[in-house]
């Protein structure tokens, strides 16, 4: 019986290495008889894989495609180089490509055999990504929060505030989130009995309990209210546009407070420095023929600034 099971995962690995097989081919591969094939495609279909069979010259067995993805047999290089891809997207992709990787990822990660888990953490670490934005998130803590999230275990960890004031969180994870250059983690907090959504690159000495715990059905994530925090220079603006126009371009990760005016609309914006925050709002207003207000404040006179040094650069490249 093992020497069946092993031969019929040889054969499956055969039919996903290459379009088409004759089976006289892949029972010289095997070592078997074609009648034997023939069986072991049998099991195959029984098992649900989708194995096609023509005839003729050109004809022969496929690995066709089914309305679920069946399970993949991947050898030691491919599964080191799976896990490396999806190391890197997750801590570099963004939204739903990043998430999507970390959550493979903690499903690969769970049945890798000790010495790939080894191999795909040296490739890992002997890589190294181009400077981004986005700030520096430890893969070990996104696997870490993955893993007691399946598991439904409890998290410990320190966390820091803004201001730098600091404290000690026991949470239920519920969902681990990116939204542009950051990331989170929607949990339950034990000892504010509330959901809380943590930056991730805010918390420091995670510690995975013993303690389980029955998963909670999360509300949606509201990153709107967190332009504040998740951004150094934040600003109110007037635009003579519509507020549908605004939503359009603007998402709402990146933009609250949106209200109609007699002129137009207001909202509240933000980004990681002022000269990218003047080139977004640039964006925006790329063909409208509108006036933008600003309060009288320091961030409307940095934004200003922004705004005329780009304007003098474009000036002085229009007439080079």
């Amino acid at each position: 019986m093992a020497n069946t099971t092993q031969r019929v995962l040889q054969l499956l690995g055969l039919l996903q290495a290459r379009t088409t097989w004759q089976a006289s081919a892949l029972a010289s591969e095997l070592g078997v008889t074609e009648r034997t094939v023939r069986r072991d495609i049998a099991r195959l279909r029984d098992m649900g894989y989708p194995v096609n069979s023509s005839s003729g010259i050109e004809g022969g067995y496929q690995l066709g495609t089914g309305r679920h993805l069946p399970p993949l047999l991947l050898d030691d290089t491919e599964a080191v180089a799976l896990v490396a891809s999806l190391r890197m997207m997750a801590l570099n992709g963004t939204d739903n490509a990043g998430t999507a990787a970390l959550r493979a990822l903690a499903k690969i990660d769970h049945i890798l055999p000790p010495h790939l888990r080894a191999l795909a953490s040296a490739v890992d670490n002997a890589t190294t990504a181009l400077p981004h934005e986005r700030p520096t998130v430890e893969l070990q803590l996104l696997t870490q929060l993955a893993t007691s999230q399946r598991d439904h275990t409890l998290v410990r960890f320190t966390y820091s505030k803004p201001n730098g004031t600091s404290s000690t969180r026991e949470v239920e994870p519920a969902r681990l989130m990116t939204q542009g250059e950051l990331w989170y983690l929607q949990a339950f907090d034990k000892s504010r009995d509330d959901w809380r959504t943590f930056r991730l690159d805010r918390i420091s000495n995670a510690q995975t309990t013993c303690w389980g715990f029955t998963p909670k059905v999360p509300p949606p994530p509201d990153f709107s209210s967190d332009i504040a925090k998740r951004y150094p220079c934040v600003i109110r603006v007037e635009l003579e546009s519509s507020p549908d126009l605004v939503a359009e371009r603007i998402p709402p990760p990146y933009r609250t407070d949106l209200e109609v005016t007699k002129n137009g609309c207001t909202f509240v914006t933000g980004a990681p420095d002022w000269d990218d925050l003047a080139w977004h709002l640039l964006w925006v207003c790329r063909d409208l023929d509108c006036t933008m207000k600003l309060d009288a404040n320091a961030e409307s006179d940095h934004l200003r600034t922004a705004l005329h040094n780009i304007g003098q650069a474009a000036l002085l490249l229009a007439q080079a």
